[in-house]
């Protein structure tokens, strides 16, 4: 199971509000995919940081091996919300994927 928590939603801009946010719960349905048999239950946390011109994004999950965090910073919220999570998409994975050859190879011994 996955719990999405949005924090520091109010930093971004009142007209994006509603769109980061359907993109968050879009992206969430991906992870509650890929991890539905994972034994542990998972927070995804998505920070929003809104200084001077540039935004600032970033997302983190806490798997067995350890927490996967990665940040992205741009002017315009939306596309750097949406290259955050592709990028977050690839190292999740990947860890995923270490953890079950990890896994696989205990069990085998």
């Amino acid at each position: 199971m996955i719990d999405l928590k949005l924090k520091n939603l109010k930093e971004v801009e009142e007209q994006f509000r509603n769109e980061v946010e359907q993109i968050c719960e879009e992206k969430t349905e991906y992870f509650r995919e890929l991890f539905k048999k994972y034994d542990k239950d998972l927070i995804l946390e998505v920070i929003f940081d809104h200084s001077s011109a540039t935004y600032k994004v970033s997302a983190s999950i806490n798997l067995k091996s350890k927490k996967v965090l990665l940040a992205e910073e741009g002017k315009d919220i939306v596309p750097v919300v949406t290259k955050l999570f592709n990028e977050f998409k690839k190292v999740v994975k990947k860890q995923y994927e270490l953890e079950r050859k990890d896994y696989e190879y205990k069990r085998k011994r």
